[in-house]
């Protein structure tokens, strides 16, 4: 029940940064995106004090440590692969080609 409290606090800590964003056109547009900016952040720290919250959080954490686990190519294995890739391409157009003009020509010959 606590967390949904605290998720329904968000929200409205959320929505009272749109609406001041509106309700409050005689300031500077810079002050009113700041503003919501530290409504959203308000916002997400309440969030965090939920157990979705911190779940979505360990996610996040998990995400990040796998992404640095990454092996990148280099620029080198990018080329050749991209060269592969283009070459690949080609030569199956021109054989799809190929079979679609003859069955073209098949279709063509029986129909005479």
């Amino acid at each position: 029940m606590a967390d949904k409290i605290k998720m329904l606090l968000a929200a409205l800590i959320l929505s009272a940064g749109v609406v001041g964003y509106y309700y409050l056109v005689d300031l500077h547009v810079a002050a009113r995106v700041g503003m919501i900016v530290g409504m959203t952040i308000v916002a997400m720290v309440v969030v965090l004090q939920t157990v979705k919250g911190r779940n979505v959080w360990a996610f996040v954490q998990d995400a990040r440590t796998e992404v640095r686990k990454v092996v990148w190519p280099t620029r080198q294995e990018t080329v050749q692969m991209t060269i592969t890739v283009m070459v690949m391409v080609t030569v199956m157009a021109l054989i799809l080609w190929g079979f679609d003009s003859f069955l073209a020509w098949l279709v063509k010959a029986l129909l005479r």
